[in-house]
């Protein structure tokens, strides 16, 4: 499964980069982040891996983030291994004519065992995930809002 979503966000582009590509802030945008362990290669180089972990309801997920490919201000691509679900994501930041960044990410999706009927069930699901941290993303880089305040 493969979908674009992206997002317009009322800052400049080294702006919306510095809060992106800041570990600490994750906690403020994607909701049910726990944590985040740096386990191999030069953490925030390409090839670096860290295990993710979220709560999501009852259950808690956790996610090998792979690092593929940076080139920074405008690329940042990872993988997300988790558990019956392999995610590649590659995450673009354009300069727009007004100052302000367009964010495009683009998700391609596999699934394998249960997930391969949930994926096939739920596609949207995945992508207004996706949506939602976009916009958690920006009401964070742009007005300081946490999704932890909710």
């Amino acid at each position: 499964m493969k979908y674009t979503v992206n997002i317009e966000i009322a800052l400049p582009r080294n702006l919306v980069i510095e809060k992106f590509d800041n570990e600490d802030n994750i906690k403020h945008w994607q909701k049910g982040f726990v944590s985040m362990e740096h386990l191999s290669g030069e953490k925030g180089k390409t090839g670096a891996t860290s295990k993710l972990t979220y709560k999501m309801g009852k259950r808690e997920i956790e996610m090998i983030e792979t690092i593929t490919f940076l080139d920074p201000p405008e690329a940042f691509h990872l993988t997300f291994d988790a558990r019956n679900v392999y995610n590649i994501q590659e995450n673009y930041f354009e300069e727009l004519p007004n100052g302000n960044t367009k964010w495009i990410s683009k998700n391609e999706f596999r699934f394998s065992g249960f997930m391969k009927f949930m994926g096939f069930l739920m596609p949207g699901a995945f992508k207004k995930q996706s949506c939602n941290y976009m916009e958690d993303f920006k009401a964070f880089a742009e007005k300081g809002k946490s999704v932890l305040d909710d």
